[in-house]
């Protein structure tokens, strides 16, 4: 079996584990091992439910008081049992050996899919509000979303679209391609993203000098953003730099969005990319 059918089967697993789950009585006790999903949970009115997380649970600020339980990686074992919860929800993050513990102790472990994109993150969260008895908060606030998508389109629909490079890494150079949250927010935004290929990528500065790009969105993850910014205003002769159109966005909402963060940023980057439009 190759890696392309074991990734399937995977992701495959992981939506009818969550389904199965969404479709039982609502759980009460839950410890989240993902920063995204605990915000989700706040965003449906769960924090009640959530006993634990991780130490990089951060947002919002309210969820830096919840019982920490570890890493998205490593967990401490005797403190998850300790709290009772009545699932734990991972990400393909976990190590598969602390997973593996987990369940040896009876503890319900559920992998929450790792979304990609626009359309996924809104089916997660749906299914997150199934399982903590909010579909219908869940519901609004997806519909709310994409009635903003349509509307933030609509505006655009008449604009000339510039070519965008999204920088994500820089000692070496990642970027992100088709089928990812930075796509989506090129592509409502009224923009072409310069690179074709899918997910996160290796690119180098002279793909970037040949494709030279209208504007470049550096997400700092690991990096400063500022830094790599001065770093690419030595090359005069881009269009990016020779028009001051580099600007550095929040690495969390443009990797890692909710529903509710990704009008947010969406709006962010209609300003980076047509400024002259009015939202």
């Amino acid at each position: 079996m190759n890696i392309k059918h074991l990734v399937i089967l995977w992701v495959t697993f992981c939506s009818f584990s969550l389904m199965a789950l969404a479709q039982e009585k609502p759980v009460e006790r839950i410890i989240s091992l993902g920063p995204l999903v605990t915000e989700e949970l706040y965003l449906l009115s769960s924090s009640d439910k959530l006993v634990g997380c991780t130490v990089y649970c951060q947002r919002p600020e309210a969820a830096t008081h919840k019982e920490k339980v570890g890493t998205v990686q490593e967990v401490n074992l005797e403190k998850i049992v300790s709290l009772k919860p009545d699932v734990v929800l991972a990400t393909e993050l976990l190590d598969p050996r602390a997973e593996a513990k987990l369940r040896a102790l009876g503890i319900r472990v559920v992998d929450i899919p790792n979304a990609k994109n626009f359309k996924e993150i809104c089916d997660v969260f749906l299914k997150l509000g199934q399982m903590v008895g909010k579909e219908s908060l869940a519901l609004t606030i997806i519909a709310d979303s994409k009635k903003q998508v349509d509307e933030l389109k609509r505006k655009l629909k008449d604009v000339k679209r510039p070519t965008v490079f999204v920088q994500v890494g820089a000692a070496p150079l990642y970027t992100i391609g088709k089928d990812s949250f930075a796509d989506d927010f090129i592509n409502f935004s009224g923009g072409i993203n310069i690179v074709t290929q899918k997910g996160y990528l290796h690119y180098s500065r002279e793909q970037v000098m040949v494709n030279d790009p209208d504007v470049m969105l550096i997400s700092s993850m690991g990096f400063s953003g500022l830094k790599e910014k001065q770093n690419w205003e030595r090359f005069k002769s881009l269009k990016s730099v020779a028009r001051h159109r580099i600007f550095v966005i929040d690495q969390y909402h443009l990797c890692s969005p909710t529903p509710v963060s990704f009008i947010e940023t969406l709006k962010t980057v209609i300003h980076d990319l047509h400024p002259e439009i009015n939202l």
